[in-house]
């Protein structure tokens, strides 16, 4: 009896002890505060930029960490966040498109879980937009009022605030030109920026929209201090991609991927710092880093499944060669591009470079720069740079970031480069076969997919083979009639993805795929909807609307929206007749419906073209 007391005396020692110990450990955890912006590139005086009125930055980089190098993987918000709030690649994940919220495998977990179970207060004020379903009990509160003041007493926390002030809405309506605190006349344009007043102005009140930002990042650092608990926080600031003026958010260049990151370590966790305040790296860093580099603070082991790598903490990686980037489908415009960086250039492969880069986008042309920037290019007011938006895009595009950091001088086809141009290409290469990018499939066949298993799973299936898909819209994009044959013979592959590719190819080509009229054609009753509406517009290329537009007016009527959406897209680049006889049936297709849907915007706007 004695011997079973002290069994039980000793069991709850232990157990007191373990207690004890976990209760330590919490205490010696440092609270994590993160401040998020939106739709902003470096334009702080701590960056270099003059113009910029960004006290608070300023001196928060002169206690902190700056660095020079930090991405987002996405120009976009909600793919860019599917990538920090996963640690995964939104391509691996089927999650690359914008506001698309299709399924995950269960054991990816949104980072902010794993500080919950070592016992975490989570707050996240307020925007999520994850561009993914989201699991039950991912905070403790997630709202307009959460704060990391409703934790209970001496308990660590993670706590986000999402600050709007610089998002592109800000520019939407123009503030009175009296009224701006940064003098339009002297904002200095980009190269590729046409001089317009519509311009000077709306770069005037984003430089306007930053400096209120920064007076409320101040407010922010303010009532930490006030707290008492700025010796025990570790604070970082980032934007969640570049902006915001056209050719930035959204396109996978500086201007819309290279973001500010800034972390500060208290004296109590300088030993987590990677140098002393009021320094700078260029380690390159990017988002899909920061959900490992979380768990790293905190000691908490990185799951094997996490794509990116530890850039501070006890599990910190070697510093990476290239950061990887991406863009899929903008609201309800389709593209797919794919981008790596180093510390010197960047690698553009553009796998639709039929598609112009300003392709009209009914939520950017609310800015009344894009429109001005419009209306000089159709008036034959633009020089070369600053045309190129407005017309196709090259296969690929290398950029010298540090000789010509507005990127306007692409240096693809100069045979100096060849070298450089010939290792970025591999890059891409390696990277997206190594995460399997479902972004090669087209979106109707990605969603399609996503409803029998989660897109991860099929890309990492014997039915996607990865390699094989990857080769034909390699080739099939070069825009190069010399791979015709090669092209065709993806026409007639049994996997739909390889085909689509093979339509696509002749759709980049143009009038010289004429000798593939025929397979065409034959596609035109393929089972696959994406490879049919591609085929459809090639045909239509080659003056063949007559076998082709009924296809197309045909594809309005499917059930599945992103099919809709890509007949849309193909129906206004189209143009003419064929646009013309779909009116009927895209009115029917609206209905009664309203929203923010992307078939219903693009239906719109081809309403308003052609009626």
């Amino acid at each position: 009896m004695n011997y079973i007391k002290k069994m039980i005396l000793s069991v709850f020692l232990i157990l007191i002890n373990f207690s004890i110990q976990s209760q330590d450990k919490q205490k010696e955890q440092p609270n994590i505060l993160w401040i998020v912006s939106e739709d902003n590139s470096p334009f702080f005086g701590c960056y270099g930029d003059e113009f910029a009125t960004t006290p608070t930055f300023d001196k928060l980089a002169t206690e902190g960490i700056l660095y020079e190098n930090a991405f987002a993987n996405a120009p976009v918000c909600a793919p860019a966040r599917s990538t920090i709030i996963t640690g995964m690649y939104p391509p691996s994940m089927g999650t690359q498109n914008m506001r698309s919220k299709y399924p995950t495998p269960e054991f990816i977990k949104f980072f902010p879980e794993y500080l919950k179970e070592v016992g975490y207060y989570t707050t996240n004020n307020s925007k999520e937009d994850y561009n993914m379903i989201k699991p039950e009990g991912v905070w403790d509160e997630s709202s307009k009022k959460a704060h990391y003041k409703n934790r209970k007493e001496g308990q660590p926390f993670f706590a986000i605030f999402n600050l709007g002030v610089s998002h592109e809405s800000s520019l939407h309506k123009s503030i009175p030109k009296e009224q701006l605190r940064h003098d339009p006349a002297k904002v200095i344009l980009p190269p590729y920026h046409p001089d317009t007043p519509e311009m000077r102005h709306d770069w005037a009140q984003y430089y306007d929209k930053i400096e209120d930002l920064d007076g409320q990042v101040a407010e922010i650092l303010r009532e930490l201090e006030e707290l008492g608990l700025a010796k025990n926080t570790i604070v970082a600031y980032y934007g969640d991609h570049g902006g915001v003026i056209a050719r930035s958010k959204r396109f996978v260049y500086e201007s819309g991927t290279r973001v500010p990151m800034i972390w500060r370590f208290p004296e109590k966790y300088q030993h987590l710092a990677p140098g002393k305040p009021n320094t700078r790296t260029d380690r390159l860093v990017s988002f899909v880093d920061l959900a490992p580099t979380m768990l790293s603070l905190v000691g908490i082991d990185i799951p094997k499944y996490m794509q990116g790598k530890a850039f501070l903490g006890n599990q910190q990686a070697a510093a990476p060669k290239y950061v990887h980037l991406f863009r899929g489908r903008m609201d309800e415009r389709i593209d797919m591009v794919r981008a790596v960086r180093d510390k010197k250039f960047r690698y553009i492969k553009n796998y639709m470079p039929h598609r112009i880069y300003g392709q009209y986008l009914e939520y950017l042309w609310r800015a009344p720069s894009c429109k001005s920037w419009e209306d000089a290019y159709k008036a034959g007011e633009c020089n070369e740079a600053q045309s190129v938006f407005w017309e196709q895009k090259p296969s690929e595009e290398l950029y010298d970031v540090t000789l010509d950091p507005w990127e306007v001088n692409n240096l693809a086809s100069d045979p100096s480069y060849r070298d450089v141009l010939n290792r970025m290409r591999a890059e891409n290469k390696r990277w997206m076969l190594e995460i399997h990018d479902t972004g090669l499939m087209p979106e109707g066949e990605l969603s399609a997919r996503n409803t029998e298993q989660p897109s991860f799973d099929f890309g990492h299936s014997t039915g996607y083979p990865v390699e094989k898909i990857l080769h034909a819209a390699t080739i099939s994009t070069l825009r190069d009639k010399t791979k015709l044959n090669q092209i065709i013979e993806f026409m007639h592959d049994d996997n739909a993805t390889v085909r689509y590719w093979g339509a696509t190819g002749c759709l980049i080509l143009g009038m010289d795929a004429k000798a593939a009229a025929n397979n065409l054609i034959r596609l035109l009753k393929d089972k696959d909807p994406d490879v049919r509406i591609t085929s459809a517009e090639a045909l239509c290329n080659l003056g063949k609307s007559g076998d082709a537009a009924p296809v197309l007016i045909a594809a309005l009527k499917e059930e599945n929206l992103m099919v809709r959406v890509h007949a849309l897209n193909s129906l206004e680049i189209i143009g003419g007749d064929v646009a013309e006889a779909s009116i009927p049936m895209v009115k029917l297709m609206i209905g009664d419906r309203e929203g923010r849907e992307y078939d219903l915007r693009a239906a719109k706007r081809l309403i308003e073209i052609y009626e």
